[in-house]
C-alpha cells in the first residue's frame, strides 16, 4: 500500500522550516488558539482561506462547503458557527465565494449532477427569481460571476439571522459579518461593499 510518503516528506520540510524562522512557533500555537476571524468559504482546492489573506495557523478558524452556503438545517456550519462567536469569541466572520466557482455553475445549468443539485438548489432558486440581475449579461462566465456574487450576499444574510449570531448581537457582542469574493485569475479579494454589525444594518444587503 502505498502511504503518500511525499506528502509526509513535505509535512516535515514545512514544520523545519516553521521552526527555522520561529522556534517557539508551535510550543505557542498548541497551547491555545484564539482566532479573531471565521472564514466561511468554498470547498475549491484552488481557495486556501490562509494564504489568500497571509495568516498563519491559528489566526483563522475556518469552515468550507460546496459553493460556500450557510443553511439553517446544516448542524456542521451551524456548530462551527456556535463555537467561534460563543467560546472562541471572534469578531469578524467572513463568508468568502470566488469568482468561476463549479457549484454556482451547475447551479445554473440544466443538466443533472447528482447529490450535489439538492445542496445547490437555493442557488438555483435565487438565479430563477431574478432573471432581471442577468438579462444584459450576454456571456455564461458573466452569468455564473454575477450569481457568485449575489450567492455571498444571500450567504451574509443567513450568517445574520442565525439564532447564534443574534444572541451574540442581544448580548452587545462585537460582531461583524463581511462579504468578500475571490478572483482565481489574480489572486486578489473584491470587498462586496458588505458589512454588518448589527440588525438594524441588513437594509444594506441588495437580496435582489
Amino acid at each position: 500500500m502505498k502511504k503518500l510518503s511525499h506528502l509526509f516528506k513535505r509535512n516535515r520540510d514545512w514544520a523545519a522550516e516553521i521552526v527555522e524562522k520561529n522556534p517557539d512557533f508551535f510550543k505557542v500555537l498548541s497551547g491555545q488558539q484564539a482566532p479573531e476571524y471565521l472564514w466561511i468559504g468554498c470547498a475549491d482546492s484552488r481557495v486556501p482561506a490562509n494564504e489568500i489573506v497571509n495568516l498563519l495557523p491559528g489566526e483563522l478558524f475556518v469552515h468550507r462547503n460546496v459553493a460556500n452556503l450557510v443553511k439553517h438545517v446544516d448542524m456542521n456550519c451551524l456548530s462551527v458557527l456556535q463555537y467561534a462567536i460563543d467560546s472562541l469569541q471572534v469578531k469578524h466572520i467572513i463568508v468568502c465565494g470566488h469568482y468561476g466557482c463549479g457549484g454556482v455553475r451547475a447551479a445554473i445549468e440544466d443538466t443533472p449532477h447528482g447529490l450535489v443539485d439538492n445542496w445547490i438548489r437555493s442557488i438555483r432558486d435565487l438565479y430563477l427569481k431574478n432573471p432581471e440581475s442577468f438579462a444584459g449579461l450576454e456571456t455564461e462566465k458573466e452569468k455564473v460571476d454575477k450569481l457568485c456574487e449575489m450567492n455571498v450576499i444571500s450567504q451574509v444574510y443567513n450568517v445574520c439571522q442565525t439564532t447564534i449570531v443574534q444572541e451574540a448581537w442581544k448580548r452587545k457582542q462585537s460582531l461583524t459579518i463581511h462579504g468578500w469574493i475571490y478572483s482565481l485569475h489574480n489572486g486578489l479579494l473584491k470587498d462586496l461593499d458588505v458589512c454588518i454589525s448589527e440588525n438594524e444594518e441588513m437594509s444594506k444587503l441588495d437580496l435582489k
